[in-house]
């Protein structure tokens, strides 16, 4: 019996295999970390000075600092333009109510108030329909996240609060290489200064071996009040400006990011690859594909499928030797941390959770692993 197990498991279509994704940077990464370990200088040094420059390069801004989670990039954004008076502690911001618990904490980490706005259903991104009526005298941001790797609509965001004279934030923790249509336009506006947080835990596109964060911005007084939050609240040694915290992106992570970086965007091309043959081949009335223009504005972080019979589905799969991850079982309103959210109802974001199942897509996906899922989601 347990032979037959293993066997079992050893066929099996991982729903994300962290060892088959690293293996092709072995040999870089061993000498990437004798470079480090011969260097003699562990926090703050040359490696995360060029990621930093390198992926601000990318992301097409000014700046990123480096620290060291993505929960910490989105909390330190909070905190500094608290610090720089553009917000208020118990200023409301707007959130998407589907969204990963982080976000919120975020927003609770720094005193503001999370206001929850439902999601569309066939995107999961915040409706911006809705921001509006949730708007009072107190809200000051929108937080956008985009959630699975989706972009969410930005344009409307943005001139939603360039109308109402608010901050946009963005959480990119699933969205490392996303980008926006080439005609869009930020108003001029204070919104023009962006913030983007990012993690790189190591499940994500641009995943390091352990955890690590950034914030992107073309704001240059946010970058610096981050890069002293980061580090106690001091830009020079033992002087301290503000109350900081310790969040770093350490030498190793950032040496290991470094590699990685160039490979992203080839990575999120089979991303798309994968998840076009989803969309075109996936047919089956049970099974509710999420939306997709087909243009580079998913990075494909997941792809999520819904079902009202999710664990009926859930096990059929796992027989079938696929291995499914459910994102996220429990809306952020019925967590037991914010027991002051339970009584609330959004029945839009409380209907996903119910039903969202994730399927494996990932780089290291076969092409004929990729055909099995589709065969037997197919046959379901």
């Amino acid at each position: 019996m347990e032979s037959r197990f293993l066997q079992n498991q050893a066929s099996m279509i991982r729903f994300l295999d962290l060892k088959k994704i690293n293996e092709r940077y072995e040999s870089a990464f061993q000498d990437k970390l004798k470079s480090v370990l011969e260097s003699g200088w562990y926090i703050l040094g040359k490696e995360v000075e060029t990621f930093e420059n390198n992926f601000a390069n990318y992301c097409k801004s000014e700046y990123c600092v480096g620290v060291g989670n993505g929960l910490d990039a989105l909390t330190l954004i909070f905190k500094a333009y608290i610090q720089l008076g553009k917000l208020q502690k118990g200023d409301e911001v707007m959130v998407p109510a589907n969204t990963y618990i982080a976000s919120i904490l975020a927003i609770l980490a720094a005193d503001l108030v999370p206001v929850l706005v439902e999601p569309k259903l066939e995107t999961y991104n915040i409706n911006p329909d809705l921001i509006p009526e949730k708007i009072t005298p107190k809200t000051k941001a929108i937080l956008a996240v985009h959630l699975y790797g989706q972009l969410a609509e930005m344009e409307r965001i943005h001139k939603i609060a360039e109308q109402n004279d608010l901050l946009v934030i963005e959480d990119a923790a699933q969205a490392h290489g996303i980008e926006r249509n080439s005609n869009f336009e930020i108003p001029n506006s204070k919104t023009e200064l962006w913030a983007r947080a990012y993690s790189f835990y190591p499940s994500k596109n641009l995943g390091a071996l352990g955890d690590g964060g950034a914030v992107v911005t073309n704001d240059a007084p946010l970058a610096k009040v981050i890069q002293s939050l980061r580090n106690y609240g001091s830009e020079t040694k033992y002087q301290n400006e503000f109350i900081g915290v310790n969040s770093r992106l350490d030498e190793i992570q950032a040496a290991f990011l470094n590699l990685k970086l160039s490979n992203l965007d080839a990575d999120n091309e089979k991303r798309r690859r994968i998840a076009k043959r989803y969309l075109t081949e996936i047919k089956n009335d049970k099974i509710i594909l999420p939306f997709w223009d087909f243009s580079k504005n998913h990075v494909f972080h997941l792809f999520v499928i819904r079902t009202p019979k999710r664990a009926e589905l859930q096990a059929y799969l796992q027989q079938h030797g696929i291995e499914t991850v459910i994102h996220y079982p429990i809306p952020p309103h019925k967590q037991k941390a914010l027991e002051n959210m339970n009584s609330l109802s959004f029945p839009i974001t409380e209907k996903m959770h119910k039903e969202v199942l994730s399927i494996p897509l990932n780089p290291a996906l076969e092409d004929e692993e990729v055909s099995t899922i589709i065969n037997a989601l197919n046959e379901y």
